[in-house]
């Protein structure tokens, strides 16, 4: 059955004195449609990831503080707001989640607009929500966030390690899981070391946030897999390609997966999404460090529907030339089999086509879509 086409609207970053980038930006999401949505009294879940302290590629608050400004002339109780991290980084906790915020710009003073950790002070404060889907029974998402009335996602699209790459799905789907929320989502993709590539430098294991990876004498890293939670850390961290996940069709569940969570967090309130197609990383912002990015910068785009804009964002950095002295530059050189797909390069075990797929199956959305230049 063919499916209807999705609107994607999307706005290029050229600006003229008289609309700068922050007017553009306005205009993109009021020609999209989002002033359609009644959010008299309601409170207002922007979902965004703060980014992880020394990550500069984490999108501006000035573009936060514009969509609030709007929300605000609509009369919405607005708030800001991401759940905490399964790995022991700057924000695994509610203080310090809170403090990496501020710290990158998204406070009330810059933003106009009252930050709230969606899962709590450690993580365990979540709403249950029933789905019964082929791989999730229920979902676990952040209490904040499962109350909220409406939900707006701001999503930095770039590369990620375990699902090719992250955007709206992503944001939403695995950004609004508890850590118990994350972890399930996690579980079942675990790493392996490749002795051949490892130098034992040791990076892995002073990466590893649960003490599962060891380098022995030998100077070869090993992996605990009774204490390995399969957060993937190891896998950014690596420089070696000696760190690597042994999927097992893994890539493809944690894609469901997370498709199923998105789902979860949607269904039953009204919810409106943008993607920032700038500094295209090859990693998720999680990590503190974003390398080069792997295609030039493109430009923003808005859509009710995350999988058509999710597609549309793909088939843009797919169709963007490769930065030349970027990862993917190196390894195209090599890989004649990837070199249309920027994220397979990127992460060549990945495939993120698995997850629209399985959003479409479920009914979160079409990948078929109407492109619209504002």
């Amino acid at each position: 059955m063919q499916m209807t086409a999705s609107k994607v609207f999307f706005t290029n970053l050229r600006v003229k004195p008289s609309a700068n980038l922050l007017r553009k930006f306005d205009n993109l999401v009021r020609r999209a449609g989002i002033e359609t949505i009644d959010f008299t009294r309601k409170l207002t879940a922007i979902k965004i990831h703060f980014g992880e302290p020394g990550n500069l590629a984490y999108l501006r608050p000035n573009f936060t503080r514009q969509l609030v400004s709007l929300l605000r002339q609509k009369e919405a109780i607005p708030f800001l707001t991401d759940c905490n991290t399964l790995y022991y980084g700057r924000r695994s906790n509610a203080p310090d989640h809170l403090e990496a915020a501020f710290e990158n710009g998204y406070n009330p003073l810059a933003t106009d607009c009252q930050v709230i950790i969606g899962d709590g002070l450690k993580g365990i404060d979540y709403r249950e929500i029933e789905l019964n889907m082929e791989f999730c029974k229920s979902a676990k998402i952040g209490t904040a966030i499962a109350d909220a009335d409406i939900i707006i996602s701001m999503n930095h699209f770039k590369g990620h390690e375990i699902t090719g790459f992250g955007g709206a799905l992503k944001n939403i789907g695995m950004g609004c899981a508890s850590v118990g929320g994350k972890l399930f989502l996690h579980s079942g993709s675990s790493p392996e070391i490749h002795d051949n590539n490892c130098t034992g430098c040791r990076v892995c294991e002073k990466f590893c946030n649960y003490g599962a990876i060891k380098v022995g004498k030998d100077k070869i890293a090993r992996i605990d897999y009774s204490l390995c939670t399969g957060c993937g850390q190891c896998i950014a961290v690596c420089q070696y390609d000696a760190a690597r996940v042994v999927w097992q069709n893994s890539s493809e569940i944690v894609n469901k997966r997370v498709a199923e969570y998105a789902y979860a967090v949607l269904k039953d309130k009204p919810s409106f999404h943008i993607n920032f197609i700038m500094d295209v990383s090859p990693e998720c912002d999680c990590w503190g460090f974003n390398d080069y990015p792997i295609v030039p910068d493109i430009g923003i785009a808005a859509s009710f529907d995350p999988v058509a804009l999710d597609q549309a964002c793909a088939d843009m950095v797919n169709a963007a030339p490769i930065l030349r002295g970027s990862r993917i530059d190196e390894k195209s050189k090599n890989d004649d089999k990837n070199t249309d797909d920027r994220f397979a390069l990127a992460h060549p075990d990945t495939d993120w086509k698995t997850g629209l797929e399985h959003a479409v199956k479920i009914g979160l959305g079409s990948r078929e879509y109407q492109l619209i230049e504002v």
